[in-house]
C-alpha cells in the first residue's frame, strides 16, 4: 500500500454524549474495555500505515497521556485544533503534518483494516481523483446525510436528504493528495466552520472525479449513549477483545476473580482486576472495566461498566452505561427497556436504554433509575431515590 501515512480527527468533544463526555473527549470512550481511539489506530495499522497524525483539541490531555508518542511501535504525532470549527478546519490543523497522499478517518468509529484497504485501493487505481472515500448502505440517510455513486463516482453529497431516493452515506474513511488542503482554504465557511462534506461538495460541482467505493465492517456511529451498548455489542460480536477466553465469548482478565457460583453469560468481558461476587449473574453484551466489582446477588446485562465501578449486592442493572469510579449502592434498579430519550431540546423515540451514570456518580441503597435517565458526573443520589429524566453534574437527590 503506497498511502503510509493517516490523520486522525479525535479532537470534538462530543455534546450528544453528555454526560459521559464532560472529564473525556468522545474518541476516549470505551468500547469492550478500550478506548474507541484504539481500534481506530489498531485498524490502520493493520492495514499498513506507518505514521499517524491526530488532531486532538477538547480534554486533549486524555488522549497523549493514555496513548503517548507511539502506539504498537507506530510514531503518534499530535496537533492541536484549539476551536472546534468542523471537520475541514480539524484537518487544516494537520497540514504542517503532511507532505504526501494520507488517509483521514474519525477518531470516533470502529471500523475494519479490510475497509482502509478498499479506500486506498480504489484511490490508488485512479491518479487524478483528489480522493476517495467510503460509501455504505444505510437505512437512516437522513441521520448522516446521504451520497450519490454512479459507477465509483460521487455524483452527489446531500447534508439532509428530503427523499428515500438515496441508499448510501459517507463511512468517515477518505484518502486526499495534498491538494485538498487549498481546496478547504477555498471553501466558503458555513455558519462559522469549515466542513470537510462542503469541499467534497464544490470539488464534485467543478467536475473533478470524486471516486466512491461500497465497504463494510463498520460499527455504528457512537453519537449518543445508547450507540456505546450497540458498538460494544458489535466488538464482542466480532470477537476484537483483548483478554483471554475462558471459553466461546467467555473473555476474562487473569488477574480477575469470579466466584463459582456466579454465572458469566456470552458475550461478556471481564477486565483486570475486577471481582464479580456469589450469584451474580454478568451478560450477554457486557464489557466491564478495570477494577469493578459486581457484588453478590446482583444481575447486570446489556451494559458498559467502566472502570472502578462498583455494583451492589442484589442490583439489576439493564441497558446502563456507567463512567468511571461510580457506585450503584445495595439494591440498586435499572430497569432498562425501549424508552424516549431527551438529549438537549431534542427527544429521541423508542431507544433502548435504560441509564446513563457519569463519572463519579453515588448512588445510595434502593436507588430506582428510570428508562432514559441521564446522571450528570460528581452527583449523589439518597437512599430509595427514584430518578427519572437529566440529573445535572453534582446535584444531590433527597427524594
Amino acid at each position: 500500500m503506497s498511502v503510509r501515512t493517516a490523520v486522525v480527527l479525535a479532537a470534538g468533544e462530543g455534546n450528544r454524549l453528555r454526560p459521559l463526555t464532560y472529564n473525556r473527549p468522545k474518541p476516549m470512550l470505551p468500547a469492550a474495555n478500550r478506548p474507541i481511539l484504539g481500534y481506530v489506530f489498531d485498524a490502520l495499522i493493520d492495514a499498513g500505515i506507518e505514521r499517524i497524525t491526530v488532531v486532538i483539541g477538547y480534554k486533549r490531555d486524555r488522549v497523549q497521556e493514555h496513548f503517548g508518542p507511539t502506539y504498537r511501535d507506530t510514531p503518534l504525532d499530535y496537533v492541536i485544533q484549539d476551536k472546534q470549527l468542523g471537520s475541514g478546519h480539524a484537518l487544516l490543523a494537520a497540514r504542517s503534518s503532511v507532505d504526501e497522499p494520507f488517509l483521514l478517518v474519525n477518531g470516533d468509529r470502529v471500523f475494519d483494516s479490510g475497509l482502509v484497504a478498499d479506500v486506498v485501493a480504489e484511490f490508488e487505481a485512479y491518479p487524478d481523483a483528489p480522493a476517495a472515500l467510503g460509501v455504505l448502505e444505510h437505512r437512516d440517510v437522513r441521520r448522516y446525510g446521504a451520497v450519490a455513486l454512479h459507477e465509483g463516482r460521487i455524483d452527489e453529497i446531500v447534508e439532509k436528504p428530503e427523499s428515500d431516493d438515496f441508499r448510501l452515506i459517507n463511512a468517515g474513511v477518505y484518502a486526499f493528495r495534498t491538494g485538498i488542503f487549498d481546496a478547504i482554504e477555498a471553501t466558503e465557511r458555513r455558519d462559522g466552520e469549515l466542513q470537510l462534506p462542503d469541499t467534497l461538495a464544490r470539488l464534485i460541482d467543478e467536475g473533478e472525479d470524486v471516486r466512491g467505493v461500497r465497504v463494510d465492517g463498520l460499527s455504528p456511529h457512537a453519537t449518543y449513549p445508547w450507540d456505546l451498548l450497540t458498538v460494544t455489542q458489535e466488538i464482542l460480536a466480532r470477537g476484537r477483545v483483548d483478554e483471554p477466553a475462558l471459553e466461546q465469548g467467555v473473555w476474562v482478565d487473569d488477574t480477575s476473580l469470579v466466584h463459582e457460583s456466579a454465572t458469566l453469560q456470552a458475550p461478556v468481558v471481564v477486565g483486570p482486576d475486577c471481582e464479580v461476587g456469589p450469584g451474580a449473574v454478568v451478560g450477554p453484551d457486557v464489557a466491564i472495566g478495570r477494577n469493578v466489582t459486581v457484588e453478590a446477588n446482583a444481575t447486570v446485562t446489556r451494559s458498559v461498566l467502566d472502570g472502578d465501578t462498583r455494583v451492589g449486592p442484589g442490583s439489576t442493572i439493564l441497558d446502563c452505561v456507567a463512567g468511571q469510579d461510580v457506585t450503584l449502592g445495595p439494591g440498586t434498579l435499572v430497569p432498562g427497556g425501549q424508552t424516549d430519550v431527551r438529549i438537549g431540546t431534542h427527544v429521541h423515540e423508542d431507544r433502548s436504554l435504560g441509564a446513563v451514570v457519569a463519572d463519579r456518580v453515588d448512588a445510595d441503597g434502593g436507588v430506582t433509575l428510570e428508562p432514559g435517565t441521564l446522571v450528570g458526573p460528581g452527583a449523589r443520589l439518597h437512599v430509595g431515590v427514584r430518578a427519572r429524566g437529566e440529573i445535572p453534574a453534582g446535584a444531590e437527590v433527597l427524594d
